[in-house]
């Protein structure tokens, strides 16, 4: 079954402290969260105060599916970043899961 990943990649350049950017990494996770079926998650381990990495994960039957899908995310999450004040740039692919059993 496949499974998309996108990777955010967010540069917050008016951020002037850790409280600037975690509003902006929790806003985009809870619009982004509200407004699609995927999992979304911060994947930095040490936080700067002008960056940030986001995860997102969806998984479905159809790759055709998932791709409409990431695209969708996609554009959403440059539009989001972009109204508050920071920039996105990101990637996607295809995971593919084994049939367990």
């Amino acid at each position: 079954m496949p499974v998309a990943a996108l990777y955010i990649e967010l540069r917050i350049e008016h951020a002037q402290s850790l409280k600037d950017r975690r509003q902006v990494v929790r806003s985009l996770k809870e619009k982004l969260g509200h407004g699609f079926n995927i999992s979304i998650a911060e994947m930095d381990e040490t936080p700067t105060w002008q960056s940030a990495t986001l995860g997102v994960a969806a998984i479905s039957g159809s790759r055709d599916y998932l791709a409409g899908l990431m695209r969708e995310v996609e554009s959403a999450a440059v539009r989001i970043a972009a109204d508050l004040g920071a920039e996105a740039s990101m990637c996607w692919e295809f995971l593919e899961t084994g049939e367990g059993g």
